[in-house]
């Protein structure tokens, strides 16, 4: 999959949910690896805040960011525009402290995404995928939150407040292209307490009925109707049966939890970058969101580091343990399709092998054209051969046994592999060998950066 941005700028324009200002937003194209950034126009420098988990100064009615005393406010609806739409690189503009709440969803931001069109960038995207469980607890207001293994993005809300009206609720979205249809137009909601609460604080300057699904889960007099209807500019305001305020048409049944599956994702992008898991969350809230997206980067920034101080070393100086001639005893493959150079070590649970790349290598002439990579099959292909001299290296007379792929699981490509790069491969046993039956893990260096990896079984085969 390509990074993608938007292809023109395209501005919306509304007012702050609590502060009632009107600003304007604009979406702008970003640059590869950019991800989503705010820029506050109308401060002096115009200062950047990015967004992630770790600027997050509030959650209490929203999720709000700040970087060097710049603040922005309720930024996740827009945020979720852009994950459901699956763009990567987009820069938010706004002249004000608050993001425009508009109808109190993300479609408004969605159709204005949408108008203006979304185009590939010539750079590949990188996912986290979640390698194991990771777990959100907060157990004094009954939250609970999981990230499992998943290659894919799907992710499920339930809500319960124990209202007679909201009752028990669940949202699922099980792919990210039926955000636009499904989960976009989802408007926040609250109940009728927090509202009054709200207005005796002078919160809400920008909110209306029309932003907002309000529950009433109890009786109200006529009198509290009455000021309601004042403070709304509203000739009337009255309540369903259903318990909605002002006849507001409900979008889905389960909009209330559509909308916390809408906070959730938006929220959850301040990981900083596209996962690949299936999300499960119990009555989850902005704070609880950010929370987790923090325990999730974490995570990232452990395994990055992990994987890169596990970069094996390369020092061309240091007399390999076999070269060109002696591997092709222990493997059936010759020139051309021979793709590795050296074992530089070997023990028997991994080896540690190179593959020096050439741009004079028969595949680049097509592979490609004014543009040459190495392709990622061969990749898997160099580390496959690189495990075989680590399984063969022990019979007796490999000249005889080959090995053959039965399965590659969790193949993930991170960067491009060109010419004057030298290719440094780990194989690492995930087993001891049964029944013939090996298998490795591989992953593919160049310098400290991991380009590649997978999973890799095989079988080792007499060859008749």
């Amino acid at each position: 999959m390509k990074q993608t941005t938007i292809k023109n700028s395209i501005t919306v324009s509304g007012v702050g949910l609590h502060t009632g200002a009107v600003v304007n937003l604009t979406f702008s194209p970003a640059p590869v690896n950019h991800w989503y950034k705010f820029q506050r126009t109308d401060l002096e420098g115009q200062p950047i805040i990015e967004a992630d988990c770790e600027l997050v100064v509030d959650t209490s009615r929203g999720t709000t960011l700040e970087k060097n005393g710049a603040r922005v406010n309720t930024v996740e609806h827009a945020l979720a525009a852009l994950v459901g739409l699956e763009l990567d690189n987009v820069l938010l503009e706004i002249d004000g402290p608050e993001m425009p709440i508009m109808d109190g969803s993300s479609k408004p931001f969605v159709d204005a995404l949408l108008s203006v069109g979304i185009v590939e960038q010539d750079a590949e995207r990188e996912y986290f995928h979640i390698p194991v469980n990771v777990h959100y607890n907060d157990n004094q207001n009954h939250i609970e939150m999981v990230a499992m293994p998943l290659d894919d993005y799907r992710a499920t809300v339930m809500v319960d407040y124990n209202s007679p009206v909201l009752g028990s609720q669940h949202a699922t979205i099980t792919n990210l292209n039926e955000f636009e249809k499904e989960i976009a137009s989802c408007r926040t909601f609250c109940f009728l307490h927090e509202l009054e609460m709200m207005l005796n604080n002078n919160l809400i300057k920008g909110g209306d009925l029309n932003n907002a699904i309000v529950i009433v889960d109890r009786v109200v007099e006529d009198q509290e109707m009455e000021r309601l209807a004042k403070v709304f500019n509203k000739p009337k305001v009255e309540v369903r049966k259903e318990g909605i305020l002002n006849n507001l048409e409900l979008r889905f049944q389960n909009e209330p939890a559509r909308h916390k599956l809408l906070d959730l994702l938006g929220d959850l992008a301040l990981i900083g970058m596209p996962i690949k898991a299936q999300i499960m969350a119990a009555r989850p809230g902005h704070a609880s969101n950010v929370a987790f997206a923090r325990k999730i980067k974490a995570l990232i920034k452990k395994t990055k580091k992990k994987n890169n101080s596990d970069a094996p070393v390369y020092n061309p100086n240091v007399k390999a343990l076999y070269e060109y001639k002696e591997i092709s005893k222990f493997l059936p493959h010759k020139h051309p399709f021979l793709l590795v150079d050296k074992i530089l070590e070997k023990t028997p649970t991994y080896v540690i092998a190179i593959k020096n790349i050439t741009g004079d290598q028969y595949f680049f002439d097509g592979h490609f054209p004014g543009d040459p990579i190495f392709p990622g099959v061969l990749q898997l292909e160099a580390m496959a051969q690189a495990g075989g001299v680590l399984i063969l290296s022990e019979v007796e007379d490999p000249e005889n046994y080959t090995t053959l792929f039965l399965k590659i699981d969790k193949a993930r490509f991170k960067d491009k592999v060109v010419p004057g790069d030298t290719l440094v491969m780990k194989l690492e046993m995930l087993e001891p060998v049964r029944r013939g039956i090996c298998l490795m893990r591989g992953r593919c260096f160049v310098g400290e950066k991991l380009v590649s990896e997978a999973e890799m079984m095989a079988q080792i085969v007499k060859i008749k």
